[in-house]
């Protein structure tokens, strides 16, 4: 096998290839797998509705299954992306990162599935009462199976995805692309934009945007803290080689 580091622009784009199909067949056998329990996720995830969701078509059904099993699919399927990441890049990280960098990976899936539940058990139930309280008495509230469960997903999985934010950052400082010192600078543009998105996400009422607001603030501040820890470890390691090789 040829050396990484050796590789031409072809080598390298068949290996991005390769490492995409495997992706793509582990979220395909996650979503066949899903797909036959399905009907126990949905009774679940339905288990405290009053009452029965709505299908406006014999096709919803269907999209419903397929909706609720790539969800679940995308979660099972995100550790074996980050760990084919993690193999197509290995060769620009530092060995001495290797393994720091490689527990990376569980790391990524407890913070996506911290997010998840962010979103499912806080996030979703307060969006949904506020919502059920603003058509209280002016309107007959049915909710489509289609409806119901898109709206769920957009309450859960961009969660997911922003609380994958330290482990991101972590994994940039190592490759020396961030540091804490851009992270820093970085900050007033970065809370204007986490604000912009809790309050695009989040009921109109000020209680709802800080209960997402804080956590996302909080996020970033463990992002710097994470990549300054990382980056004066990068610092020592290297003033301890220059040195060793000054003594040399």
């Amino acid at each position: 096998m040829a050396n990484p580091n050796e590789q031409t622009v072809i080598e390298h784009l068949e290996e991005m290839r390769s490492r995409l199909i495997r992706t793509l067949l582990a979220f395909l056998v996650s979503m066949a797998a899903a797909l036959f329990y399905v009907r126990d996720i949905y009774s679940w995830l339905v288990r405290d509705m009053d009452q029965k969701l709505v299908l406006l078509g014999p096709s919803d059904v269907m999209w419903v299954y397929m909706m609720i099993a790539g969800a679940v699919a995308i979660a099972v399927t995100l550790p074996v992306a980050a760990y084919q990441i993690w193999k197509f890049v290995k060769p620009a990280v530092p060995e001495q990162s290797h393994r720091a960098a490689f527990t990376l990976i569980p790391g990524i899936a407890v913070l996506f599935l911290i997010g998840i539940c962010f979103g499912y058990f806080i996030l979703f139930p307060m969006v949904l009462h506020f919502m059920n309280q603003m058509g209280a008495g002016e309107f007959e509230m049915m909710y489509t199976a289609q409806k119901y469960f898109t709206f769920m997903i957009h309450m859960t999985i961009p969660f997911g995805l922003l609380f994958e934010m330290p482990a991101i950052v972590l994994f940039l400082t190592k490759l020396g692309i961030l540091n804490p010192l851009r992270l820093a600078k970085a900050r007033k543009v970065a809370y204007f934009i986490l604000a912009i998105v809790a309050v695009t996400i989040t009921p109109p009422d000020i209680l709802s945007d800080i209960i997402v607001i804080v956590p996302l603030f909080l996020l970033y501040e463990a992002s710097i803290s994470i990549s300054k820890f990382v980056y004066r470890k990068q610092l020592r390691l290297q003033e301890e080689e220059n040195g060793k090789y000054m003594s040399a």
